[in-house]
């Protein structure tokens, strides 16, 4: 017996160095951590149950019956976040470069089949270079049979991939199905075809960085939903964003402990709004502000900065917040930004997380650029993603809301549960100035006329009144107010229900 229970501790020891000794300095070298030891940090401590540590893939062409590692090249199992179960599947670059072979796919198939059937979120921390060229179409069947399960748990569990390393070819659909991605700066990248084949038939000349690094997809691709200095930094951020999260789409997400005054007063809220209807300012300060201790984990903080999106906690539970930024391009919702939000929202909706929507948006960005790139089709994903989105929305317009964007902003219109406005608000179909040189285009000659003619537009339309006249606006509220009005909208909506009519899926503009 006591041999046995030897043998199994030796092998055991053998299956946790992975591909030897030497392989993971090499690793530790490039600042990275190995497979095992990413998911030490991750999960909490002593949690992790691993399964599969003795699976060897079943290769014996080009010599590949003499390279078997114990667990081929991933490790899989399941543990804790905070408490909470979690599946996982670290690849370990050490075995074979962290290359997919069909055992290998049949593990993270395993545990992302586990996943579906507990009702439980799935990390993935990808290291690879790819497809197991030796395996040929084995390898490349192990990636669609894991693309088939990214596409069946969608929407049921919250998928999650970091990528720690590289994820060229076909490697890169499966985190592309996930519902966050997370990248670290300067030792991670992801593209379909690497720098030599882009040169081969481009005659482009581009680094590996440049071509698929942590700033290009996180500043032009929106591959990315952030970036991080190093392996530690990156898994803390995930156990920060698991947290907030429901464990699948049955489930609420956690109710967290909050120190926070639930009818705290921001006085500070009342001027944040400037005099002049054209001076910008930083909705970050109010999204802060609203916020259960000033917390927002922000989702795509680099890319299409002019709309914010992200999550924060209001008495301890999580909402996701989408926000128009006065910062960037006056706020105006263009391609970028409508795809960003309209991703977010959805996710949100098949997660049951409330949506708080907060608005300043003159309209959508005007420009050829934007027209010929199908600016109406992907402006209309949000408004179909707020549309078809049955959880509680609360809305606060805090200036400008403008011309159809207004309606695509959570209005009333789309559902919106409670929607409130500042004093500042305007509500209108488009400014006063562009406004009175249409309805008065016979006295342009005029100035004195049209000045006037557009302090009488402003007078009527430059306020929230009009709209709550209609019932548009549920409320004019005091800035200072607004965390306290906001939280009792969400809390007295925690009982909602509504369906939409039977389908077997919408067909959203893409």
């Amino acid at each position: 017996m006591k041999a046995i229970l030897e043998q199994l501790e030796t092998r055991r020891e053998q299956a946790r160095l992975g591909g030897g000794q030497r392989r993971i300095d090499a690793q530790h070298s490039k600042g990275k951590l190995t497979a095992r030891e990413r998911i030490e940090v991750l999960l909490d401590e002593d949690s992790f149950e691993e399964f599969d540590m003795f699976v060897a893939h079943r290769c014996v062409d080009f010599g590949m019956d003499k390279q078997k590692f114990p667990g081929d090249g991933v490790v899989t199992g399941w543990g804790t976040i905070n408490g909470r179960m979690v599946y996982v599947f670290s690849q370990d670059f050490t075995v074979l470069g962290g290359s997919l072979s069909a055992t290998h796919a049949q593990k993270i198939c395993k545990i992302m089949d586990m996943a579906m059937k507990n009702g439980a979120p799935v990390i993935g921390l990808n290291d690879s270079g790819g497809a197991r060229i030796q395996e040929g179409v084995d390898a490349l069947g192990g990636y669609a049979d894991v693309f088939q399960k990214n596409i069946e748990a969608s929407g049921v569990i919250p998928q999650i991939s970091v990528i720690m390393g590289p994820c060229a070819g076909g490697a890169v659909y499966s985190p592309a199905m996930t519902d966050f991605i997370f990248m670290v700066r300067d030792s991670s990248y992801m593209f379909v075809t690497g720098p030599d084949v882009v040169k081969t038939v481009t005659n482009e000349i581009v680094t590996a960085e440049d071509l698929g690094g942590a700033k290009t997809h996180t500043t032009k691709s929106s591959v990315a939903d952030g970036a991080f200095d190093n392996d530690l930094e990156a898994l803390q951020e995930v156990r920060r964003l698991v947290d907030m999260l429901p464990l699948n789409n049955r489930s609420k997400a956690p109710v967290r402990p909050f120190f926070d005054d639930q009818a705290r007063e921001e006085p500070s809220l009342d001027t944040l709004v400037p005099d002049n209807p054209n001076t910008p300012y930083d909705m970050h300060e109010l999204v802060r502000k609203l916020a259960d201790e000033g917390d927002f984990f922000e989702i795509q903080a680099d890319y299409a900065k002019n709309i914010l999106t992200g999550f924060i906690r209001l008495e301890g539970q999580t909402v996701g917040v989408v926000a128009n930024q006065p910062l960037v391009l006056a706020g105006c919702l263009d391609i970028a930004s409508s795809r960003k939000a309209a991703r977010f929202v959805r996710f949100c909706d098949a997660f049951e997380v409330p949506i708080l929507t907060l608005v300043d948006v003159p309209g959508f960005l005007p420009g050829t650029s934007q027209e010929y790139g199908g600016v109406i089709k992907h402006g209309a994903k949000l408004l179909f993603a707020y549309g078809e989105a049955t959880v509680p929305k609360v809305t606060v317009i805090t200036r400008k809301a403008y011309g159809g964007a207004y309606d695509v902003m959570a209005s009333k219109h789309l559902r919106g549960d409670f929607n409130y406005a500042w004093p500042t608000a305007e509500i209108a179909v488009m400014g006063a100035k562009g406004a009175t040189e249409i309805i008065y285009r016979s006295e342009l000659d005029d100035p004195e006329k049209i000045a006037k003619r557009t302090k009488d537009y402003e007078d009527r339309f430059a306020n929230p009144f009009v709209a709550a006249e209609r019932g548009f606006i549920d409320e004019v509220i005091m800035p200072r107010n607004t965390r306290k009005r906001v939280c009792r909208a969400f809390a007295s909506l925690r009982n909602k229900q509504l369906s939409n009519p039977w389908k077997k899926h919408d067909n959203i503009p893409l």
